[in-house]
């Protein structure tokens, strides 16, 4: 019985593993809204019709749509960095001996790829408010920095500079948000959500 429970470590470390490569191929360049929630629904219709529709405030809708999927997703970003990158790295569960090492890596791996995603989303969002768009715009190259960090958690080879890195970038999104009159706050997304990118 003592020979099983490596053996459980292992195959669920493999099926994770699979997990992140099968989430970041299938994720490419495509932005998606988290959740796919009868609410994201209704805002995607609420975006068509505000489009098409010739009123005065179409616009004022188009922005404020636009401002709340950035809260969304920035604040999933936020809180899947934190719960399962910054929080774990302080903790000491990233370091070689720790107890529970490679499942923290593996959650770490998919975390940093499911932040650059989010954000992403989150930067295409705050195009629709000229004011998010323009706060966000210096925050690009940051954002775009993160995108093989996810790769160097599962790895284990992430350095206190590369946890930094996702704690300076998520700052300065959610610093881009208040002050364009969208602050986000952490949401902590669930483990479907972290798996499907």
């Amino acid at each position: 019985m003592p020979s099983t429970f490596p053996i459980r470590r292992i195959v669920v470390a493999v099926v994770l593993s699979c997990a992140v490569l099968v989430s970041t191929t299938a994720c490419g360049g495509e932005t998606r809204n988290a959740g796919g929630t009868a609410q994201n629904a209704a805002q995607n219709a609420a975006l068509t019709a505000a489009e098409s529709g010739a009123s005065p405030s179409a616009s004022a809708e188009r922005q404020k749509l636009a401002k709340t999927r950035f809260v969304a997703n920035a604040g999933l970003a936020a809180g899947a960095a934190y719960q399962w990158i910054v929080k774990p790295f302080k903790a000491g569960k990233f370091k070689k001996g720790a107890k529970g090492r490679t499942f923290a890596l593996v959650k770490a791996g998919l975390a940093g790829a499911f932040t650059y995603n989010r954000l992403k989303a989150a930067t295409e969002n705050a195009k629709g408010d000229p004011l998010l768009s323009k706060a966000l715009a210096p925050l690009s190259s940051g954002i775009d920095s993160l995108k093989d960090l996810g790769g160097k958690l599962r790895k284990g080879d992430a350095s206190d500079a590369d946890v930094g890195q996702f704690e300076k970038v998520i700052g300065g999104v959610k610093d881009a948000g208040a002050g364009a009159g969208a602050p986000v706050k952490d949401q902590v997304p669930s483990a479907g959500q972290l798996s499907k990118g």
